[in-house]
């Protein structure tokens, strides 16, 4: 299987949109793992320049390109799985994410978060980043340790939705925001167009469930990739209908949805969809499982639509 590197330029990102109709900037086997680089800011979050702190050179060729934008993310990608079909489902390992820079930014803005009526002013707050360490180093004197993880991880959605803005999640990933899905884990995700075309983004050096001020510690990363194909969904019946994922302790169920109680609703089939699917538990056996063993957290609340994930962890059932 082949090695591809995908680095961030102005020719191999775009701002905040997902769309079918992007086309490819690479092209990959099944199988195959691809290095993406990826990067986090605008001018208005990057450190002074008497800070002493590196801005990245592909951060600041982006910046500098003023590429069109929505409200969302830098994306890099999309990369195409040669021979990927609609019906056919995406696993994508996520084998390894390092830290791109020596800082990341966090802000509250108008209007938005969690709770917007009791924080209207814009604060925008840079930590500098021991990347040797894995510290975040926040200037009210608090070493955290970084967990680098994804953001944005997503396939291109259905045609019918057009062009479509990065910040809400959707049934072909996009914005998860799952503090899960560190170095080890694995995404699934049901394919709807040619090529799947997979892109990644919004890399958070450490995030809370929630994400409740309305950013991570947003920064830099750099993720190597395995993307594996299942034709009509491989394995996986019934075929995948929502993104899910796994990591080493756990399988994982998502809902998304702008009503919180309907993606928790979401998450909770997703997970009984799963259990039926790998026992021979029968549904409401699988319903009154959940309510014994499986750990349903908000995954963020702030993104539009609000997400969920179900927790089973590995070795209870299968």
């Amino acid at each position: 299987m082949a090695l591809h590197q995908l680095a961030a330029t102005p020719e191999t990102v775009r701002i905040g949109m997902f769309d079918a109709s992007f086309p490819p900037v690479l092209s990959i086997d099944p199988g195959d793992t691809v290095v993406i680089e990826t990067v986090s800011g605008w001018r208005q979050h990057l450190p002074p320049a008497d800070s002493g702190i590196a801005i990245p050179p592909a951060l600041n060729r982006i910046i500098a390109a003023d590429l069109p934008r929505m409200a969302g993310h830098t994306i890099t990608g999309p990369v195409e799985v040669v021979g990927a079909e609609p019906g056919d489902m995406l696993e994508v390992r996520i084998e390894a994410v390092e830290l791109g820079s020596d800082w990341g930014y966090t802000f509250i803005r108008p209007l938005d978060g969690a709770l917007p009526e009791e924080f209207p002013e814009t604060v925008i707050t840079r930590t500098p980043i021991d990347r040797a360490r894995g510290l975040a180093k926040l200037p009210w004197g608090l070493d955290l340790p970084t967990a680098p993880f994804f953001g944005v991880m997503g396939v291109a959605p259905p045609v019918a939705f057009g062009r479509i803005s990065s910040k809400e999640p959707r049934v072909h990933g996009g914005n998860i925001d799952n503090k899960e899905l560190t170095a080890g884990s694995t995404l699934f995700l049901p394919v709807h167009v040619a090529g799947a075309l997979f892109s990644a983004g919004d890399g958070h050096g450490l995030q809370g469930d929630g994400e409740v001020c309305v950013t991570a510690l947003e920064t830099c990363l750099t993720g190597r990739f395995t993307l594996i194909l299942h034709k009509g969904g491989g394995l996986q019946k019934p075929r995948l209908r929502f993104p899910r994922a796994e990591t080493p302790t756990h399988f994982i169920s998502m809902g998304m949805n702008e009503d919180l109680d309907q993606a928790m609703k979401q998450a909770l089939r997703e997970m009984l969809s799963l259990i039926c699917s790998r026992t021979n538990l029968s549904r409401e056996e699988a319903y009154q499982f959940c309510s014994l063993a499986v750990d349903f957290r908000v995954t963020q609340v702030v993104n539009g639509h609000k997400g969920v994930h179900g927790m089973l962890r590995k070795g209870l059932l299968f």
